[in-house]
């Protein structure tokens, strides 16, 4: 019997998780901010269905939380993997990151993660039953690279989320409610453009991420991210799982 995934975003990792778990007859409900790729991917899929929001807006989310558990009555499993970059906002190294990339990327990655999981783990808390989730961070909040990447206020951000993750994963193990962070390295998905049309971190990909020599593919973050949703993963949790072919032991 298939579960209900609750998945936030709508390109990337999160189109190519929705795309894995329907195969798989999972039902998707997803939470993301564009309307035309929320569109899209119900034009595409079955057993899927989704809500506009903002994951930085309180009431929206939990509006959308709401709206899943009326539609699906229940949820299963949460990947909160809604992200962006911050670049265009002025995320750089602290000295040169300006407070609006600062403020933007704590609001979407921390407290969007926050109250996604908070919204979820009430009505798991309130049933009495159990569930799992996963929260995305990423290979630089651990192990930054200073040259192409020096993007400071994206780096905390994710950090915020494995923290958080963490302290709530030891809380909530009695209750069989499971935490976990995926950390994934540079992934080829709408947001990371901008490093795959330059070929100076496409070379240096070769090095840092020597698995692949490349940038990491949607599909294949979206296998481990299934996995750690599923009940392959029952005895893990508090976990910082790297997907990042390579990147963090390249030095």
């Amino acid at each position: 019997m298939g579960r209900v995934l609750l998945i936030t975003g709508s390109s990337g990792i999160a189109a190519a998780t929705a795309r894995l778990a329907t195969s798989r007859g999972d039902t998707v409900f997803l939470i993301g901010k564009n309307s035309e790729e929320c569109a899209q991917l119900s034009s595409e899929l079955n057993d899927f269905s989704y809500s506009v929001a903002d994951v930085a807006d309180e009431d929206a989310v939990k509006e959308a939380v709401n709206l899943c558990l009326t539609r699906m009555h229940t949820i299963d499993a949460v990947f909160n993997v809604a992200g962006i970059s911050g670049r265009s906002l002025g995320d750089g190294p602290l000295h040169e990151c300006t407070t609006a990339a600062w403020q933007t990327l704590m609001a979407v990655h921390g407290a969007g993660s926050f109250f996604t999981c908070r919204e979820v783990i009430q009505h798991w808390m309130s049933s009495k039953r159990g569930g799992v989730i996963l929260n995305t961070s990423s290979v630089l909040a651990r192990f930054p690279e200073p040259t192409f990447f020096a993007t400071h206020a994206y780096a905390a951000s994710k950090g915020a989320v494995e923290s958080m993750t963490l302290a709530a994963a030891a809380y909530y193990a009695p209750y069989q409610i499971r935490l976990n962070v995926l950390a994934p390295g540079l992934v080829r998905t709408p947001m990371s453009a901008r490093a795959q049309s330059d070929p100076a971190i496409l070379g240096l990909m070769k090095q840092k991420q020597p698995l692949k020599g490349n940038l990491v593919e949607a599909d294949e973050i979206a296998r481990v991210a299934y996995f750690l949703l599923s009940d392959e993963s029952s005895p893990m949790t508090g976990e910082i799982i790297r997907a990042d072919a390579g990147w963090a032991i390249t030095g």
